[in-house]
């Protein structure tokens, strides 16, 4: 038998897998074991890396407050967190002096030491610990008691047995810090090193739910060196730059009104023309690729929902229904049972009863139907942020109908077109990821062979796209197995975008058919295909990816005329008159401010074209370019300028 620390001596080694499973080094391995090592900058290394900077930071939260009580401190992607019951909320200056506990722990080099516990010595070692009480009987199977789950707990209880980590003096042996915990972690706090930092604290609810106590949460990130460090401060640096929530409110774009309501945005004239464009181009391509358009209503009768099985799956994610239609007579008795109606969360439904309002024929298939359709969704409080979470919002869905030899062919058709789409857009950096059922969880509805003769339709049209491929096992909706692209934007954070699922399930529930060549009923297969995702999220995804500085065809005000001096104003608003008359969103700045500050303002607005003319321009029928960047050009002879704008518009060209 042998340790890992025997079997691997490369320090950036820090764990190893064991047969497929994560383990300590400190763990025996026998010879018939499959024993692979994990190095820090490899994404398992890094996950326990951050994992055992979350155990440092808690216990340096509880060396300054030993009244803190411990929720869950998992890693997350670029990072970790954990979850503290204080009295009074953390304030930066805390996080200075939880960062210097930090830093003298890491220091120390305690040794993270793994020791399996009974659930009795569990609650025991454990008693003061409310939130780990809570979790100690939960081992393998975390819940919420509402069904609903959070993996992160499984950081804590996961797996069969129960487990503590201490943190030992590596000389003495004197513990200083414990918690429960299933790791693996680090050999020892040293080796978290110098890449690492608390980034801020924020509210969250115990286990997710709004029915428990809200806890103090403390975020933090760890990388395998300062330098990954620094670069990952940089990235979000320009990434908080890139807020759209901070550039919609500076370009007047959309708000959130309190008086609306959490999650709903309005949009204001600047930003209605951006989403426009957005939609518009959309429908171009939609037309030119075979859709017929559709609309249907925003609430509808509960039975809908019944018989597409959202009802059964996905009532949390509902607004509460409206009881409406009940009559009473002038005694108070009910004459007329009334009918619960829902916002739609969804449009499925409402498209397979438009595909069932006359007999269909194979002729007529594929059937592609596209709606921009509203739906309502009640997304918690605390998930909600700016554009890209919301609980009212626009889908481009679409829902294709088929024969089942058309499933394939289709498929690899609305893949092209999603790519075309969104290179249209601007982006043009992708991969896939293709999203499974689990076969332990009851939620994924219909046959066996059914899922996996549709998981590997997906898989081979992925896998002839040519692009990259990414398994998401258990990530598939109830109804089917589905691709998404994944966009990176131009700071390289990736986007889940469009997505194309199968679905046997819902023409089988709304018992869909059609006529076959043979004059038999047959059922057609369901496509999902949603391109943008909703409206108001990619609208978001492109602000923060053009940092507000928009191609030109999107540019909520394309061309400014900027006159040297009153005496031009005529001159240029002639040239605006132009463009104007070829469709250009063109204006004159003809306000009382000096043309120096004039430039300034239309630059902070991120008009890609400035026009500015003076005594020599007006005389040589001219204007001069000046661009987003600084730059100017002079001497562009009127017809030019307007050929240029609008060759710039026609090719979505930025500028």
């Amino acid at each position: 038998m042998s340790t890992g620390f025997e079997l691997f001596t490369d320090r950036n080694v820090v764990a190893m897998r064991v047969n497929g499973e994560l383990r300590d080094l400190a763990a025996t391995t026998t010879t018939t074991d499959t024993v692979e090592p994990v190095t820090l900058d490899s994404p398992d290394g890094l996950s326990i890396l951050r994992h055992s900077a979350a155990h440092v930071t808690a216990q340096a939260v509880q060396s300054i407050n030993p009244e803190a009580k411990l929720g869950i401190g998992p890693p997350i992607t670029d990072g970790f967190y954990y979850d503290f019951d204080v009295v009074e909320p953390f304030t930066p200056e805390d996080l200075k002096g939880i960062e210097k506990a930090m830093d003298r722990i890491i220091r120390q080099g305690q040794r993270f030491v793994r020791r399996v516990v009974t659930e009795d010595e569990a609650r025991a070692e454990l008693a003061d610990e409310p939130y780990k009480l809570e979790l100690i009987g939960l081992k393998g199977h975390v819940g919420h008691g509402d069904g609903s789950t959070d993996d992160n707990e499984d950081v804590e209880v996961g797996g069969a047995e129960l487990t503590i980590y201490e943190n030992v003096d590596g000389k003495t042996g004197e513990v200083y810090w414990k918690d429960l915990c299933r790791g693996p972690h680090l050999p020892n706090t040293r080796m978290i090193g110098n890449g690492w930092a608390l980034v801020r604290n924020a509210a969250a609810y115990w286990r997710g739910s709004e029915k428990n106590k809200q806890l103090q949460r403390i975020y933090g990130t760890a990388w395998a060196t300062k330098d990954e460090l620094r670069e990952y401060q940089e990235r979000q640096a320009e990434a908080l730059k890139r807020d759209h929530r901070k550039l919609g409110q500076e370009l007047d774009l959309f708000s959130f009104p309190d008086e609306i309501g959490s999650g709903l945005a309005v949009f204001h004239p600047k930003g209605g023309v951006v989403r426009a464009e957005i939609e518009n181009y959309m429908r171009e391509r939609l037309i030119a690729n075979g859709y017929e358009q559709v609309y249907s209503p925003h609430i509808t009768k509960g039975d809908l929902f019944m018989t597409s099985g959202h009802l059964q799956w996905y009532k949390e994610g509902m607004f509460p229904p409206m009881h409406l239609d009940e009559e009473k007579d002038d005694e108070g008795n009910i004459t007329r049972q009334g009918v619960d109606y829902y916002l739609k969360p969804m449009n499925c439904p409402f498209h397979n009863l438009i595909f069932d309002a006359r007999g269909r024929s194979y002729r007529e298939l594929p059937l592609r139907l596209a709606e921009f359709g509203t739906v309502y969704r009640y997304e918690k409080s605390g998930t909600l942020s700016g554009l890209t979470r919301v609980r009212g919002m626009t889908q481009d869905d679409a829902h294709i109908y088929v024969t089942p030899e058309q499933v394939k062919g289709e498929i690899a058709s609305q893949l092209e077109f999603v790519l075309e789409t969104l290179r249209g857009y601007g982006l043009d950096d992708f991969y896939l990821e293709l999203s499974t059922k689990d076969a332990d969880n009851p939620k994924f509805l219909g046959d066996e062979k059914l899922w996996a003769d549709a998981t590997e339709t997906l898989r081979e049209v992925a896998t002839e796209s040519g692009l990259e491929l990414v398994d998401d096992p258990g990530g598939a909706a109830f109804y089917g197995p589905k691709i998404s692209v994944q966009a990176r934007d131009a700071i390289g954070r990736t986007w889940q975008l469009s997505t194309v699922q199968l679905d046997f399930n819902q023409p089988e529930r709304f018992k869909l058919q059609y006529t076959a060549a043979d004059g038999t009923h047959q059922q057609p297969v369901m496509i999902h295909r949603a391109l943008l995702g909703s409206i108001e999220r990619f609208f978001a995804i492109l602000l923060e990816h053009y940092a507000g500085a928009f191609p030109v065809w999107l540019s909520p005000v394309q061309v400014v005329g900027i006159p040297v001096a009153e005496a031009y104003d005529d001159y240029l608003r002639d040239v605006i008159g132009q463009l104007k008359a070829k469709g250009v969103r063109a204006e004159l700045d003809d306000s009382s401010d000096r043309m120096a500050k004039k430039i300034r303002t239309q630059t902070k607005n991120k008009v890609p074209f400035q026009l500015i003319a003076g005594e020599e321009d007006k005389a040589n029928g001219s204007v001069s370019f000046r661009f987003r960047d600084g730059h100017q050009e002079n001497g562009i002879p009127i017809a030019d300028a307007i050929a240029r704008i609008t060759d710039s518009i026609a090719t979505h060209a930025q500028v």
